[in-house]
C-alpha cells in the first residue's frame, strides 16, 4: 500500500507535527529559606514563653496517700506560706483581714452557685496556725478543702 508514513499522512490530507519540548522541568522547592523562618519562630515562642510566668505563690504543700486533683466553678484561694503571709486570691492580706476579705467574697456569689475556699498552707507551718484560718471558714460557715500533694511512690 503504502511505502512510508509520510506518503500514509499525505494521503489523509493530515499533517501530523512532532512537538518536543527542549528542556524537561521539574517541581522544585527551594527550602533554604525555610529553615531561617522556622528558627526565628522557635526563637520568638522560646522567648514568648519564659516572659509569660503564672502568678503563683510558690507553696510546699503537705503530702497525702489519698489527695485527688478536684476542679472546682466557684473557689477562693487562700495561701498561707512559711513566712505567715497570707494571700486571699493572690492578693496578700493580714490575719485580721482575712475573714472581711472572705465575707465580702462569699457575699459576692450569685444564688445556687456553690463557693468552696481553696487552702493552700505550707508543709512547715504549725498546725494551730492552719486551724485558726479553718475556724474563720467556719465562723463564715463556708467549705474549706485543704490542699495536699500526692506522695510518690
Amino acid at each position: 500500500m503504502f511505502a512510508t508514513k509520510k506518503e500514509q499522512l499525505k494521503h489523509n490530507s493530515f499533517i501530523i507535527m512532532k512537538i518536543e519540548r527542549r528542556k524537561l522541568r521539574t517541581a522544585e522547592v527551594y527550602t533554604a529559606s525555610l529553615n531561617d523562618i522556622m528558627f526565628f519562630l522557635l526563637l520568638f515562642f522560646l522567648i514568648i514563653s519564659t516572659l509569660v510566668t503564672p502568678a503563683t505563690i510558690s507553696v510546699l504543700l503537705p503530702k497525702s496517700k489519698t489527695s485527688e486533683n478536684q476542679v472546682v466553678k466557684k473557689q477562693i484561694n487562700l495561701t498561707i506560706t512559711a513566712e505567715h503571709r497570707y494571700y486571699v486570691d493572690k492578693k496578700e492580706v493580714t490575719f485580721e483581714t482575712i475573714e472581711p476579705q472572705l465575707s465580702q467574697l462569699i457575699h459576692k456569689k450569685s444564688k445556687g452557685e456553690e463557693l468552696i475556699v481553696l487552702l493552700h498552707a505550707d508543709k512547715t507551718l504549725n498546725l494551730q496556725d492552719v486551724v485558726s484560718v479553718i475556724d474563720i471558714g467556719n465562723k463564715l460557715k463556708v467549705k474549706m478543702v485543704l490542699f495536699t500533694q500526692k506522695e510518690k511512690k
